[in-house]
């Protein structure tokens, strides 16, 4: 369980090879960093050269140390090679290459406060000469020291549109946002009146010509005495009728900082996040200092808004790689677990998802005591969708316990999927009965041909005779038969298996698959299994692997 109360303030700084730079807090303990959401990794990173369980930060008492969980080639700090290291500010992380990203440990909270603040204020606001009242940087001062505080989002906004009232002695401003309904029409997020006070949304009504033309030109709009401006602004029906005199409407747009978990944009820059609108039925008169200061202003709620939708990003991300465990939880629970209890055969397999669930399924079926059912399945695309047509094919070849002919099972099959076209899924399968005394019925649509070990060789012996399942309407399956022999070996495989590439892009192929199989051929099932996945594993070297991998060892032992 992770100790984020008691952890001091630390933080990651993730430095790209492209030089874009982005802070991540660590905010528990253990403090897990990967290649993606596998394993509930905290710091999520998108390198095809970082293992998905690559490292972890670790606090104790002496401080925070880094572990390698795994990293491919290794953990490394400050060009030294580690397995666990006590850290101290400014050490730089690198995951098993120096080319790749690197990861800067700072004790201590994000230095974006002061410093940053200061900076912005140097590069936004020159001073002119003799100025001396220095209220609007006191109240911008405010408003950034605002952005350092945990208050509510609606406050945190309503504090930076008092803050934008202030500096130009308006009556009335808003916050909008774009309406996710109607294209160009925009909402209202906060309202306020001059001295900090509330106001219902819709009782501040903006004017939409200003809002428009700050919009299409992605400038901010300032009329300080409508009664002298030019063009549709003074004419407009709201300025008219609410006698307004000065209108101010500033587009808010993105920054575009990196996301914390894969470091991909969340917004790119100048990404249009809203609008603040300000009017009064007075004339204004702003000097240069108060317009740099207001368009500061601008900046820091831009920024505000930005950060509060990478919040709600995250939190989305968050739901949605919880309920892929849970369906990959699901998942896994409908592959079989015990293989004993068939007198006649010795059976084994493993299902490896690239991703949290994947589209590959095997089942065993006891039908009687004298008959089995074996069935391996790969679904065409990964995720959800795949899964849940895995499940189904489950659900569906249960049928075959209830004495069901195997090829009429399959053409049902195939019609409901083909009738459910908003599915668009379809899948390669070989399943097949096999009796107590080697005798064996099966059916390949469209799914590689097993593998037949028969007294030291390898044969691929069970070609496909239809097309895959969900494919074409109204096919005619039929189910062919075979002979086993005790001791023969069948070995069922995705193409997960041979389409397992280096980091060169080459394939395992189905060569290499049968030479691992010949060599192995006399040993027991699940160190043939081993073998197969050693040996995948070792020629893909950490490559990423886009498929899923799936294998099924049925060995017939004979007739009890």
């Amino acid at each position: 369980m992770g100790e984020a109360e008691n952890i001091p303030q630390a933080i990651l700084e993730v430095h790209q090879p492209d030089g874009t730079q982005q802070p991540v807090e660590i905010t528990t303990s253990p403090f897990l960093i990967g290649r993606g959401v596998e394993g509930g990794n905290h710091l999520q990173l998108a390198d095809k050269r970082i293992s998905r369980r690559a490292a972890a930060l670790v606090h104790s008492k002496g401080g925070f140390l880094i572990e390698d969980r795994g990293q491919r080639h290794g953990v490394f700090v400050n060009g030294e090679k580690v397995n666990t290291h006590v850290l101290k500010d400014g050490d730089i992380i690198t995951l098993g290459t120096a080319e790749s990203m690197q990861l800067v440990f700072r004790s201590g909270p994000a230095k974006e406060s002061l410093p940053k603040i200061l900076t912005r204020l140097e590069e936004a606001v020159t001073l002119e000469p003799g100025v001396r009242d220095l209220r609007p940087l006191g109240l911008l001062l405010e408003a950034t020291a605002l952005l350092q505080s945990h208050l509510p989002l609606e406050e945190l906004l309503g504090a930076m549109v008092d803050r934008a009232l202030s500096v130009t002695d308006a009556d009335r401003g808003v916050l909008l946002e774009a309406d996710k309904k109607k294209e160009g029409e925009w909402l209202p997020l906060v309202a306020r009146l001059k001295g900090g006070r509330r106001a219902p949304l819709d009782s501040v009504v903006p004017s939409r010509t200003a809002v428009k033309e700050a919009v299409k030109r992605r400038r901010s709009v300032v009329e300080q005495d409508v009664d002298r401006a030019s063009g549709a602004l003074r004419l407009a029906t709201s300025v008219v009728e609410q006698q307004l005199r000065s209108v101010v409407a500033m587009p808010l747009q993105s920054v575009a900082p990196l996301r914390a978990t894969d470091q991909t944009m969340l917004s790119a820059p100048g990404t249009l996040l809203g609008v603040l609108y300000l009017d009064s039925q007075r004339p204004a008169a702003f000097s240069r200092l108060e317009r740099q200061i207001l368009e500061a202003l601008a900046r820091e709620a831009a920024s505000v808004l930005d950060n509060a939708r990478l919040l709600l990003k995250e939190k989305d991300q968050q739901r949605l790689e919880q309920e892929l465990n849970i369906a990959r939880q699901i998942q896994q629970a409908l592959l079989p677990r015990d293989f004993s209890h068939s007198p006649h055969l010795d059976i084994d397999g493993i299902n490896r998802s690239c991703l949290a669930v994947g589209g590959d399924y095997f089942d065993v079926m006891p039908i009687t005591p004298e008959r089995t059912g074996i069935l391996i399945a790969d679904v065409c695309g990964k995720g959800l969708g795949a899964a849940l047509l895995t499940a189904m094919l489950q659900g569906s070849f249960s049928a075959v316990t209830l004495g069901q002919e195997l090829g009429r099972v399959c053409e049902h099959i195939n019609r409901f999927i083909c009738n459910h076209s908003e599915m668009e899924r379809y899948a390669t399968l070989f399943c097949a009965l096999v009796d107590a005394d080697g005798r064996m019925e099966y059916v390949n649509a469209g799914h590689l041909s097993p593998l037949l070990v028969r007294g030291g060789r390898v044969e691929m012996s069970f070609k496909a005779d239809c097309v895959p399942i969900g494919l074409v309407p109204d096919i005619e399956v039929t189910t062919a038969r075979s002979q086993l022999e005790p001791g023969d070996t069948l070995v069922l495989f995705t193409d997960g298996i041979n389409e397992a590439e280096n980091p060169a892009g080459d394939m395992f192929g189905l060569d290499r698959l049968q030479d691992v199989v010949a060599a192995k051929a006399a040993v027991p099932i699940s160190e043939l299994k081993s073998e197969i996945l050693k040996a995948v594993d070792d020629f893909s070297r950490g490559a990423y692997q886009n498929d899923d991998i799936t294998v099924l060892i049925v060995r017939y032992r004979g007739k009890a």
